[in-house]
């Protein structure tokens, strides 16, 4: 499995354990979630992307126990057996015997008193073994670093998921007294907000695939497509995305790509600020620290591939 994908399985379940919630002072608001509108539960019509890819043959043991994972880790109260076979559309019976098989590995426990199942700690190990493994992580963790500590700001490092979603898997937080908090493990729709205009800009995606992705999105203030455009054609010439309220109004997100051997977006650094406090010039002047950065771990990242592709 590669890590993209293993990331991209893993860290929409630790949820329960790491919320991804913004603190401002003792203010709680959601900042990195599950907001594309709610599919059917039809399966999707593949995207021109999906086509071009391999033929994936469905295994629907496997498929339905990850749906099983995925539903426990977006709810944060335990669910029973009937209300999580309704919502899946899975009979009883055989709902039963997937969380009795989940269970045995440790990545879903039963309350006693209530029979009802939540995720268990064994996702934590799994958590855990891809994080040490994760050398974009480790190589970002100075960048970020430097960035939370010259601005006043969330800095987060971010792997994408093709065009599904973004990643959280390094973060450094300011120490200024109102701050923004979000936390490892944290997903989110590719194309929101700063990130989504520098994937759209720098990712190789066409226009119709991203035009589909783009119609299924939550802002808290919904810019047109055509003013995304605009802004995801800025994006390109700047080097560096900004959100100013369009994602979270009273937010400030700023982002640039970091850019693999093959010249394609794979990940990305992103800051998080409130409004108030990147007026115009500060955050053109963070725009470019976040570029400089991202340009320093791309360097590092294509050089790898590069070594990798050589072997």
């Amino acid at each position: 499995m590669r890590g993209s994908q293993a990331i991209g399985l893993v860290a929409p379940l630790l949820r329960p354990f790491f919320m991804a919630d913004i603190t401002i002072v003792n203010m709680q608001l959601p900042l990195y979630m599950y907001n594309m509108k709610l599919p059917s539960r039809r399966s999707p019509t593949p995207s021109s992307d999906d086509r071009k890819g391999p033929t994936i043959r469905a295994v629907p043991a496997i498929t339905r126990g990850i749906a099983v994972l995925r539903l426990l880790a977006g709810r944060r109260e335990p669910l029973g057996v009937n209300a999580i076979a309704r919502e899946l559309g899975i009979v009883p019976s055989t709902c039963l015997h997937i969380l009795r098989a989940l269970a045995a590995e440790g990545l879903v426990g039963m309350e006693p008193s209530t029979k009802r199942y939540t995720l268990d700690a064994g996702v934590l190990t799994l958590a855990r073994s891809l994080i040490r493994q994760d050398g974009y992580a480790r190589a970002s963790q100075p960048e970020i670093d430097q960035l939370a500590a010259r601005f006043p700001v969330t800095a987060i490092a971010l792997r994408v998921i093709e065009l599904k979603h973004m990643i959280v898997v390094a973060i450094s937080r300011s120490e200024g007294a109102a701050r923004l908090q979000v936390d490892v493990g944290s997903r989110f729709p590719a194309l929101i907000s700063a990130t989504g205009r520098c994937l759209a800009a720098f990712g190789g995606y066409g226009e119709r695939d991203l035009e589909r992705a783009f119609r299924g999105l939550r802002w808290d203030t919904a810019p047109s497509f055509e003013t995304w455009r605009a802004d995801v054609a800025a994006t390109r010439r700047t080097g560096y995305g900004i959100d100013r309220g369009s994602y979270i109004r009273g937010v400030t997100v700023l982002a640039a790509p970091v850019m693999s051997g093959d010249g394609k977006m794979t990940h990305a650094f992103a800051t998080v600020g409130l409004t108030e406090q990147l007026k115009t010039g500060a955050a053109t002047a963070l725009g470019k620290e976040i570029k400089a950065a991202a340009e320093r771990i791309s360097l590092r990242i294509g050089g790898a591939h590069q070594k990798e592709s050589e072997g």
